[in-house]
């Protein structure tokens, strides 16, 4: 009986960490380039009590045995990298990944972050920075007084500069890629981490490797479904009431027993 209690305790774990990543996919619904995340389950071992396939005479054997298991929990969790719908913002310097990749961010600590968050600004140096002021990666500056900034599919950065009416090349943005995306660490701020799982990262120009293209005066939002965010929502709801039951019926059969 105190088996069933401990069982639909783990349930209801297990559901608490699934509406937990509902929850934090739901608050990312407006941020730039976020991914879905979700939770994989996997059953807890199990009390062999009765092994299948032992004897059960001198010349008969068992054909199935009795297990009773031990409840779930939460082994994985899950990052959906399709890709996010393109938004129009008409600032030169916003850029979104139409495809694979990830733009390069040069952390402080001088390790190289990846985001799909292309809104992205210049420094009082007029270097290209994200919101948060970490470089992007191959540096880009962008010279006082430039104007009409141009930013090719391929990531070609160009601009007309004070002194020449000739537009000039400032550089070449590149995108990673990775084998593994979902392996890949969330930092937070719209950055992830390169891991063993995610494998090395590949570097090349936009639309060239299989890498995607950029496309410039637009984001990438979330991909996140509401619709289907709401009902897992209801989905895990159900289940954690379900399991909640459980404790409720163990009691109750418990309680019975202490009255005999």
């Amino acid at each position: 009986m105190l088996r069933s209690l401990w069982i639909a305790k783990t349930g209801m774990e297990g559901q608490q960490t699934a509406l937990d990543a509902i929850s934090n996919n739901l608050a990312n619904v407006g941020t730039n380039g976020y991914k879905r995340g979700g939770v994989v389950f996997e059953d807890l071992m199990y009390q062999n009590l009765r092994a299948a396939g032992a004897a059960s005479s001198d010349q008969t054997q068992l054909p199935t045995g009795l297990q009773v298991g031990l409840g779930v929990r939460a082994a994985a969790s899950t990052r959906n990298f399709t890709q996010g719908a393109l938004q129009q913002t008409g600032n030169n310097l916003d850029l979104a990944i139409n495809g694979s990749g990830f733009f390069q961010i040069q952390m402080p600590d001088g390790s190289t972050a990846y985001t799909r968050d292309g809104s992205f600004q210049t420094d009082a140096n007029g270097q290209l920075v994200t919101n948060a002021g970490y470089t992007v990666q191959p540096g880009i500056t962008i010279p006082a007084g430039a104007s009409n900034v141009s930013i090719a599919n391929d990531g070609t950065i160009t601009a007309t500069v004070s002194t020449s009416a000739t537009p000039q090349k400032l550089g070449q943005l590149q995108l990673a890629s990775f084998i593994n995306p979902a392996g890949l660490n969330s930092k937070g701020g719209n950055l992830y981490a390169e891991t063993a799982a995610s494998g090395t990262p590949n570097a090349a120009a936009p639309g060239a490797s299989g890498h995607g293209t950029v496309m410039q005066t637009y984001v990438e939002g979330s991909n996140v479904n509401v619709v289907q965010e709401l009902v897992s929502m209801i989905a895990t709801q159900r289940a954690y009431e379900l399991n909640s039951k459980a404790i409720q019926t163990s009691d109750q059969m418990l309680q019975r027993l202490g009255q005999l």
